[in-house]
């Protein structure tokens, strides 16, 4: 089954980024529906940065403002939890710079997620990517350029080995993107206080024994770790139980989680070709945290942002795009 993902963050300039900073600095967070800026959660457990100037945050401004106080503590429930930053190629630098700056800002790293391999999500929702593998290789050098020493955390290429292993992504380009993906791993290694986890695909997917060797040949030993369940709906313990049979095969590497719409499982109904796309009836799953419990999970991260569409499918707008209903829904379980 596949699962697709957004096409990209909403572009935002630095300058806007690091001022938005400024009402999100410190441990303080206000959690209660209230209609204050949107504040950083506890540095200790949860490290990473909450964009006070989201779509989510703007969303549930937007719902104060309107007098819908219920909708609107129900959107912050999302807007309060840092989640990833789907970068865009046409200012990669820019963002990339934007957000780490305003993440250190605030004395918390930046989450961020690059997805823009070449013949990606092989031509479907989210399809597209750079336009060759010169092109995503000055991409790379352009995310790099824009982290320099700050701190970041870069999920690598949601669906790009997995679509390989399934033959999505036609066995012509490969070995290109076998390159692309290590020459990535390293180039993000290269940075002082970067890591850069690999995405291995899902809990419903497949099996390790299929993804395990692939993970290998993409330099998955070079990487800090792999991520799973990126934009899907397994379960954390499932997820959880999927990691750690991959990582036995791929060096005992660690793993991080994407809890953000698994709060109630998988949907089951439905074509099953698209129970990944906009399912009804999920929910927001574990808060982002690195408090996992087991040092070989690293975190539950917020991957996906929730609210944003998978897709033009079950009345949804474009990927990437807010769906305000949708996020509601999400919120209240």
């Amino acid at each position: 089954m596949y699962r697709k993902l957004r096409a990209g963050a909403v572009a935002v300039g630095a300058a806007l980024l690091v001022s938005a900073c400024s009402s999100g600095g410190g441990d303080n967070n206000e959690g209660d529906g209230s209609t204050g800026p949107v504040k950083q959660q506890p540095k200790g457990a949860d490290p990473f940065w909450v964009n006070p100037d989201s779509k989510a945050a703007k969303a549930a401004a937007a719902l104060a403002k309107d007098g819908k106080d219920d909708e609107a503590a129900k959107v912050r429930k999302i807007a309060e939890q840092p989640s990833g930053e789907w970068l865009l190629p046409e200012n990669a630098t820019e963002q990339a710079r934007g957000y780490t700056e305003a993440a250190q800002k605030a004395d918390r790293d930046a989450l961020l997620v690059v997805y823009n391999i070449p013949h990606r999500d092989c031509g479907q929702y989210s399809g597209g990517g750079a336009a060759d593998g010169n092109a995503y290789r000055e991409f790379i050098d352009q995310v790099a350029a824009g982290i320099g020493d700050r701190p970041a955390t870069v999920i690598l290429e949601p669906d790009a080995v997995q679509h390989m292993v399934d033959n999505c992504t036609p066995e012509q380009f490969h070995e290109e993107r076998y390159d692309l993906l290590k020459g990535a791993i390293a180039k993000f290694n290269s940075l002082k206080d970067t890591k850069v986890y690999l995405d291995a695909g899902n809990a419903g997917w497949g099996k390790p024994d299929q993804i395990y060797e692939p993970l290998k040949w993409s330099g998955i030993d070079q990487a800090d770790g792999f991520s799973v369940n990126v934009s899907n709906f397994y379960t954390t313990e499932e997820s959880v139980k999927y990691g750690k049979e991959l990582s036995a095969k791929v060096g005992n590497k660690p793993f991080v989680v994407d809890t953000s719409r698994n709060g109630n499982g998988p949907y089951t109904g439905g074509a099953a070709d698209e129970r990944w796309c906009n399912p009804p009836g999920r929910a927001l799953g574990e808060k982002p945290t690195t408090k996992t419990g087991d040092p070989q999970v690293k975190a539950y991260l917020w991957v996906k942002r929730p609210g944003e569409s998978d897709g033009t499918c079950k009345g949804g707008p474009k990927a990437g795009e807010w769906w305000g209903e949708y996020a509601v829904k999400l919120a209240n379980g």
